[in-house]
């Protein structure tokens, strides 16, 4: 496994959770798993040995030298690039999510580089390498260059298209590698670096984080300017599910709730609500249905069809219908300070500008709805975490969300979905859940105990992996 980031070593978003978890779940089912990533400025590294190997590789014209950190744990083995590229940085990307480093497009390559060289060093040659998302974009072309990795196959996951890890061309000439026309946007003069095209080039098989992500990102839509490409190689690509970490988003063991329940005694749930009304500066009310949101404040999310016009559809959901209104998160600026307005004038509205784990833990809890408005979703997370805490997801029909969440109206219904990008679409779902939670009990209480004993385990996606990696090696 190569890749950016993966937890508890690095994290900026959930590329981190599915490097780990499903290279431990790999690991679990007898695999020889090993995952290589940045030493960061911010990675706790104090468990690491030095690996008794030299290691150099050309960028910027010159040979940078590189010291390798090894840890074994469970059942998997994890090594750790250390560089000045990474350990002098305050970020993962950039300094804050705003402002990217300018040279992440050599600070990557060196980490392609080095996961190649490292292989050839200690003398394993794997018969998967699985490259993560655009900063190994280069990964799959490089090694197809390298007659000691005639018999590895590369496996290329996009977990969110909309990054490409697009460059100023100039910059491939620092990257001290060969130059080819799949590296680059187009052909005209004014062509960027792409790396995530280049891996779409290049990699035996391409995945991504959910069955209709797969289909949806081969249209113009959501293609990113990257859908022939992917209609092209369509056998070649798959979508297998994320899974969830069921150790830690567990309301039977969560250390974060106040008090912890299952599905046989939900009225506990009632116990962590309060204490989340009570957290959140809400007024204690049991009988009132809690909304909520952990979310990036961002387009993508939603966020500007939740707060556009006037009145906005968040306005008209706070005033019309009897309900309170959580968000939690971070983002754009803009957006952040319509919802600072809003929270001033709405007692039952409450908008935090966090980011905190622990929050992210007692929402979940503590909520009776949660509510992801996503434009897209290549898989989400939260609405599977939602449902593990019998929290009744409301949602746009996109994505891993489709994949994972059953409409009300349907057999084995666990959330209230709708299709169109629009406020009145956010609206009417809202209004349909309000509704069966106040006239239809027995159905909302149900529909919690269904998402939470329906399997998000990472050992089902794990096994659809495995799949891949055979059809793979057997191309």
């Amino acid at each position: 496994m190569t890749s950016s980031e993966a937890v508890p070593y690095s994290k900026s978003g959930g590329l981190a959770d599915v490097s780990s978890s499903l290279s431990i779940s790999l690991g679990r089912l007898g695999h020889d798993v090993r995952i290589i990533l940045p030493d960061y400025g911010l990675t706790d590294d104090s468990g690491f040995s030095p690996v008794d190997t030299e290691i150099s590789v050309s960028i910027g014209g010159k040979e940078q030298n590189i010291s390798i950190l090894e840890q074994k744990v469970n059942d998997i083995t994890v090594y750790l690039i250390s560089h000045p590229y990474f350990t002098d940085r305050a970020g993962i990307y950039g300094d804050t999510s705003f402002a990217p480093y300018h040279d992440n497009l050599l600070r990557f390559t060196l980490m392609s580089k080095t996961a190649a060289v490292l292989c050839k060093q200690i003398g394993w040659i794997p018969d998967i390498l699985h490259c993560h998302d655009w900063t190994t974009g280069f990964l799959p072309y490089l090694i197809r260059q390298d007659k000691t990795f005639k018999e590895t196959k590369s496996v290329f996951t996009i977990h969110n298209l909309a990054y490409q890890g697009e460059f100023p061309r100039l910059d491939l000439l620092l990257a001290d590698i060969p130059s080819d026309e799949s590296m680059l946007s187009d052909s005209t003069v004014d062509a960027r670096v792409n790396m995530m095209k280049c891996a779409l080039l290049h990699a035996d098989t391409i995945t991504t984080v959910s069955p209709t992500y797969a289909k949806e990102i081969q249209s113009k839509q959501q293609g990113c300017g990257l859908d022939k490409i992917l209609k092209d190689r369509n056998r070649d690509l798959y979508g297998i599910l994320n899974g969830i970490d069921l150790e830690e988003w567990n309301p039977s063991v969560d250390r974060y709730l106040p008090v912890q329940f299952d599905s046989d005694s939900m009225e506990k749930k009632k116990l962590v609500k309060k204490e989340l009304q009570k957290r959140f500066d809400l007024p204690e009310n049991d009988e009132i249905p809690v909304i909520s949101m952990v979310s990036r404040i961002a387009e993508q999310k939603g966020f500007y069809e939740l707060c556009q016009g006037t009145p906005s559809v968040l306005e008209q959901i706070l005033s019309e219908m009897k309900v309170q209104v959580l968000i939690v998160g971070t983002g754009d600026e803009k957006i952040e300070e319509k919802l600072m307005t809003l929270n001033r004038l709405h007692e039952n509205l409450s908008v935090n500008l966090v980011f905190s784990n622990e929050a992210a833990h007692l929402v979940e809890g503590g909520s009776d709805f949660f509510l992801m408005p996503s434009r897209y979703e290549p898989c989400g997370l939260n609405q599977m975490y939602s449902m593990r805490y019998g929290t009744v997801v409301i949602a746009r029909r996109t994505g891993g969300i489709a994949d994972s969440v059953t409409d009300a109206e349907e057999a084995g219904g666990t959330g209230f979905l709708y299709d169109e990008i629009s406020g009145s679409g956010i609206y009417a779902a809202v209004k349909r859940a309000v509704d069966v939670y106040y006239n239809d009990r027995k159905t909302y209480e149900e529909m919690r105990v269904r998402g939470m004993e329906k399997d998000f385990s990472w050992k089902n996606s794990a096994q659809e992996y495995v799949k891949v990696y055979h059809e793979t090696t057997k191309g």
